[in-house]
């Protein structure tokens, strides 16, 4: 593109366009015209690995042929129909291949747009359940530092701070508990044990890796004491999957490394490979039978729902990303990521004495010393997305700590220059 052009697109950006998570007065930011496997491909002709998978959500890479084809076909028979009163085959099939693959045959799925709303739904979902059994039971459990998104159900049961303080006032309470890393499991598990009674609703968390809070990672042994202690007072159990599903943890669904299993998931995020919006919760078949009973009583129906829940195009996508989940390639791709985080941690000998490094499946997170307090907000953050950014690589920091998170697709050498520019940091 010519410079000229840029310099229009760029003017248009900054009048018109308010971007996520960005400072008011960002300007020229890349203006990407294409991508294709792990490559983002701009304007002025820079190239960037994307090693943060566009947010998580691109699993397979950019503009994965059979993806783009499954959309194409069902957007020649079905681009949307209302799913209430209606249904269609990819909502349907979608909704069993799910079911099946978490091992919650016999449960249901409920659809919605995103991760936000699928924790929305969830959260609505177990306090229902508990109106219409007449418990009365009101007390969420949550971890300290964790992020399920911006919405205001998805906000009461995350961090309070910087990106819920203005919004304070109107966030329901919650009782958080320490997040059980290296070090305070036992901590954790008492004040689980303390809070856990006859008026514990739920229990909400991201399975063994809590992602804004620095990809801080616990172990499948101790979120299951958590859970079996939720069940044992007759709370429910809902796996914020939205981040860990989809292999990402080196299972399909992070909770299955555990030995108990929760009565709520919500996925959303990697689900239609990075195409398409659409999120999913799962509940279980004793969940879904309370709402069952007495037909023709509002208080028994479920009164949820979104204009684009069910879109059938996103099913199609889901479908096909799920079928490449599934295969052995992307199988052999997860293990080929692991073992070259873990071989990358074992060589970098150049890394300061305090930078702590920790792995899960394919997710690698390198925690540097804290510039300025540490956090989200940490004043590391931006000097390190800057390098990474000169060195052709996108890497999103969070604070102090630098995550790579990458499409299963990406390469060896990819992933080999991934490392050189973390080696070049500092």
């Amino acid at each position: 593109m010519e410079p000229e052009e840029q310099s229009h697109w760029h003017r248009a950006d900054a009048a018109h366009v308010w971007h996520p998570f960005d400072w008011a007065d960002d300007a020229d930011l890349p203006l990407i015209e294409r991508a294709e496997g792990a490559m983002l491909h701009a304007s002025d002709g820079r190239s960037y690995i994307d090693a943060i998978s566009s947010w998580w959500v691109n699993l397979h890479g950019h503009r994965h042929p059979v993806i783009a084809a499954a959309i194409a076909e069902q957007a020649r028979r079905l681009e949307h129909v209302i799913f209430s009163g209606f249904t269609h085959r990819p909502g349907i099939e979608l909704a069993q291949q799910l079911l099946d693959a978490s091992g919650m045959t016999g449960g249901k799925v409920f659809y919605s747009d995103n991760g936000s709303t699928a924790v929305e739904v969830a959260l609505k979902m177990t306090v229902q359940h508990s109106h219409i059994n007449g418990k009365g039971r009101h007390r969420i459990i949550a971890f300290e530092g964790a992020y399920h998104g911006d919405t205001f159900g998805a906000m009461s049961v995350g961090e309070r701070g910087t990106f819920s303080r203005p919004f304070e006032p109107l966030l329901f309470d919650v009782s958080f508990i320490p997040f059980p890393e290296e070090g305070k499991e036992e901590q954790c598990l008492a004040e689980m044990q303390r809070l856990c009674d006859e008026k514990t609703l739920c229990f909400i968390f991201e399975p063994l890796v809590q992602g804004s809070a620095g990809m801080r990672m616990c172990s499948p042994d101790v979120l299951s004491r958590l859970m079996r202690t939720a069940h044992a007072c007759g709370a429910l159990c809902v796996a914020d999957e939205v981040m860990t599903g989809f292999g990402r943890t080196g299972t399909f669904l992070a909770t299955q490394q555990c030995d108990v299993q929760p009565d709520l998931i919500c996925l959303s995020k990697g689900i239609t490979g990075g195409f398409m919006p659409l999120g999913a919760t799962l509940c279980t078949a004793e969940i879904h039978a309370a709402f069952e009973q007495g037909t023709g009583n509002l208080e028994r129906m479920f009164l949820h729902g979104h204009s684009y829940t069910g879109n059938p195009m996103a099913c199609a996508a889901a479908k096909a990303s799920l079928e490449i989940t599934q295969c052995p390639e992307t199988a052999a791709d997860l293990v080929r990521i692991n073992a070259a985080h873990r071989a990358f941690v074992n060589e970098w000998r150049t890394a300061p004495q305090d930078t702590r490094t920790r792995i899960c499946g394919t997710i690698l997170a390198i925690e540097y010393p804290a510039a300025s307090g540490g956090g989200y907000a940490d004043g590391l953050r931006q000097r390190m997305y800057r390098h990474h950014m000169s060195n052709g690589i996108l890497l999103r920091p969070l604070g102090n700590v630098c995550y790579v998170l990458p499409p299963y697709c990406i390469s060896n050498s990819q992933l080999e220059s991934v490392y050189a520019s973390i080696r070049g940091f500092m």
